[in-house]
């Protein structure tokens, strides 16, 4: 049994090459030529495949606010943008400048049109502010995680309040999304789980072996951010997320669900 699961993570990550390799071709060869519209649906046709290629299945519920938007998640896993991404493709994450060192998915990343910060600059975020508004003007929608790195799942980290400012300033409304991987034995899987020292490879290599593992992405209702104190604003966000991540375990009804 061990060898047959073995054999199947091994043909999971082949997969997950091949399909990087195929969104690095898309990406160098049609993104030039596509307009916005086109670039989305590539986005969440990619997102979308590369959870399939490592065997993750995936439920939506709730629906994208239309239009300018600040879309804030909680953050479990590297797979959190796909799955976000595979809901809500027309989304540009802010990210860790590190992400830019991974291997080949740094490029895509940065490809799709995140917003890159430092955070051992204190002056950097400001101008990744200025960035985000400047985008949520222009009727963009900006993705954050607001805890600053990924965290076990059923709790959530702290929020740093700073990146909210885009959308208080730009009166933009500011959309949670709750984030949870499950499988048939956990409400919240460890397999997951990207903490502590763990490397990108073991992360990978424990999804590919994990069983019915599926991503479950739920769209809250927008919340105003005009005239809001941002420490007000990040402390009510994270209790209405907090609020239905206590209620995870049970199954969410309606949304779709892509198998392996």
């Amino acid at each position: 049994m061990r060898a047959l699961l073995a054999l199947l993570a091994l043909w999971r990550v082949l997969r997950v090459v091949l399909h990087v390799l195929l969104g690095m071709a898309v990406m160098a060869l049609r993104f030039p030529s596509l307009d916005a519209a086109g670039r989305h649906a590539r986005i969440g046709w990619w997102s979308a495949g590369l959870l399939r290629a490592i065997g993750v299945g995936l439920q939506v519920r709730g629906t994208a606010r239309p239009g300018a938007g600040l879309l804030l998640a909680n953050h479990v896993s590297w797979l959190d943008v796909a799955a976000l991404h595979a809901a809500v493709p027309q989304a540009r994450f802010v990210s860790k400048a590190d992400v830019l060192h991974w291997p080949l998915l740094g490029w895509l990343v940065a490809g799709a049109g995140t917003l890159f910060i430092e955070r051992e600059r204190k002056r950097d975020a400001l101008r990744v502010v200025h960035a985000m508004a400047e985008a949520l003007r222009a009727g963009e929608t900006v993705a954050v995680f607001p805890e600053g790195t990924t965290g076990p799942g059923p709790e959530l980290l702290p929020f740093h309040a700073n990146l909210l400012q885009a959308a208080i300033a730009t009166a933009t409304p500011i959309q949670p999304a709750v984030l949870r991987f499950a499988d048939p034995h956990h409400a919240f899987s460890p397999a997951a789980a990207f903490v502590g020292e763990t490397t990108l490879l073991q992360s990978l290599w424990r999804v590919a072996t994990a069983r019915g593992l599926v991503a479950h992405v739920e769209l809250l209702a927008p919340q105003a951010s005009a005239h809001a104190d941002r420490r007000a604003l990040a402390e009510h966000l994270r209790a209405l997320m907090a609020e239905r991540l206590g209620r995870s375990g049970a199954p969410l009804p309606g949304g779709t669900t892509v198998l392996d």
